[in-house]
């Protein structure tokens, strides 16, 4: 199969809600994993984790999860797209030995930068997601609005706000996998009704993840799209400024 162009894939990706008992082959579905994992993603923290489920016990577990609605029950796979804002730690970490080990490669390599983006992961990324029970959150939240008076600030500071960066970059992979799927021919559906509990309790799962999206894979069958495609008119939502 020849794969689609990047635009023929987005116009023939839809929300399908109904699979083929067609298998899927686990690698290309891998594959498309993998390129979900080259998403952008703030300050390349890279805060999510891909779950892809092929065994079918742990599916039928999210199926219920997911209310028993036809795109998790018929889908052949499921990929769990999970948030990981409590891992800031271990990736800032990992980006500081990518930068050690790699530097030299960097356009404009010099030791000023090299400290400057070290710095930035030693101490930048700490004093932005280091908090206390939301309070150190709140209180550079506040200092962040009296500074903004007279410059320009980051003020996505609180623990909620620093939840939503982490969700975003998890989003922006996950339209990647569905992409990537219908590049391949392959069909998706993501799933925002589920029980989030319920989800990570089969994948076993604690406090800190948080689920992001379940994405039903499959085979599209021909009562599995509901209708054409509805999109509000183009002009009505481009503003060009």
């Amino acid at each position: 199969m020849i794969e689609k162009k990047v635009t023929e894939a987005i116009q023939y990706r839809r929300s399908v809600r109904f699979f083929e008992t067609t298998p899927l082959d686990d690698e290309k579905v891998k594959k498309c994993i993998e390129n979900a994992a080259l998403a952008p993603t703030s300050s390349n923290l890279q805060l999510w984790e891909f779950y892809h489920i092929t065994d079918q016990d742990v599916k039928k577990q999210i199926a219920t999860a997911c209310f028993n609605q036809k795109a998790a029950k018929t889908a052949q796979q499921l990929v769990v797209v999970v948030s990981r804002k409590d891992l800031w730690r271990k990736r800032a970490r990992a980006n500081i030995r990518f930068i050690d080990h790699n530097f030299d490669t960097f356009e404009g390599a010099s030791p000023r930068r090299l400290k400057t983006i070290k710095m930035y992961y030693e101490k930048g990324i700490p004093t932005l997601y280091a908090d206390f029970l939301g309070i150190t959150g709140l209180l550079k939240y506040v200092l962040m609005q009296i500074v903004g008076l007279f410059r320009p600030v980051y003020r996505q500071t609180r623990a909620s706000d620093l939840r939503v960066v982490a969700q975003k970059s998890a989003g922006l992979a996950a339209q990647n996998f569905m992409i990537s799927m219908a590049a391949v021919g392959y069909d998706t559906c993501p799933m925002e009704g589920h029980d989030s509990l319920l989800v990570k309790r089969a994948l076993g799962l604690r406090r800190g993840p948080e689920i992001n999206m379940v994405i039903g894979c499959g085979i599209r069958n021909s009562k599995g799209i509901y209708g054409k495609r509805f999109r509000i008119p183009f002009n009505d939502v481009y503003k060009k400024i």
